[in-house]
């Protein structure tokens, strides 16, 4: 156990939801912290408020909605893939309250930055022409990595829903300013996805204001890595 017992606040990646951080919340638990992973609108638990109008901005206002009504302080707030642009947006509102951030192969967007800037063009038709396809307004999930275990590839497909693509549109407003609270950024080396998050890898470990991390997991590692995960996220919070 550390020092301090922590409250980690989780923005989830997208087609997710809370309950995808399932098998963290025992580890975190039998080691005295509080693990908080609240579904955004329209996916998990909350899918059934889905509709078209749904971006970034609304999966912000549901992380803030969190913090305040549940008294959160002095927390570490964590983002995991398109949870990166979440908590971007969180940690920008309310600065006095997070103790340090930390992004888990997230995206790391600055201001006027929306995901699809960080794509390329191939992969932005693919998600466009995915969501026309469709309802016109959602994106089909994309792929579990292959070392993902066929009982988890089950429950993952089970509760995975699409995605409002406004929410891949929408551009970040920061309205404080660049970040200056601490960061640490935790890269998963094994089957990166078309390397997009590479970028963030190479932008974090030559940069002085960062802490930089490598996990030997692919790109959730709250599914398919618990216990590494767990052991990196208590190093870096403590």
């Amino acid at each position: 156990m550390t020092a301090t017992p922590k409250t980690f606040l989780v923005c989830h990646g997208a087609w997710s939801a809370g309950w995808a951080w399932k098998k963290m919340h025992p580890l975190m638990s039998k080691a005295g912290h509080r693990l908080v992973t609240p579904s955004y609108t329209g996916l998990g638990d909350r899918a059934h408020l889905a509709q078209p109008g749904i971006d970034l901005e609304a999966h912000i206002a549901d992380m803030l909605a969190v913090i305040k009504y549940e008294d959160l302080r002095d927390f570490v707030l964590i983002g995991h893939s398109y949870g990166g642009m979440v908590a971007t947006g969180v940690a920008d509102r309310v600065r006095d309250k997070v103790q340090q951030l930390i992004y888990v192969d997230a995206f790391v967007p600055q201001d006027g930055q929306s995901l699809l800037d960080f794509l390329p063009e191939s992969e932005q038709r693919r998600m466009r022409e995915g969501a026309q396809s469709g309802d016109g307004w959602r994106v089909p999930p994309n792929p579990t990595p292959p070392d993902t275990p066929s009982e988890d590839i089950a429950w993952l497909n089970e509760r995975r829903v699409n995605m409002p693509i406004k929410c891949f549109e929408t551009k970040l407003k920061l309205e404080k300013g660049p970040l200056t609270l601490p960061r640490s950024y935790v890269y998963a080396t094994r089957f990166p996805p078309a390397n997009v998050f590479g970028q963030f890898a190479k932008m974090t470990k030559n940069d002085s204001a960062w802490r930089y991390f490598e996990i030997d997991a692919s790109h959730s590692p709250n599914v398919t890595a618990p216990e590494a995960l767990m052991t990196l996220l208590e190093t870096i919070a403590a």
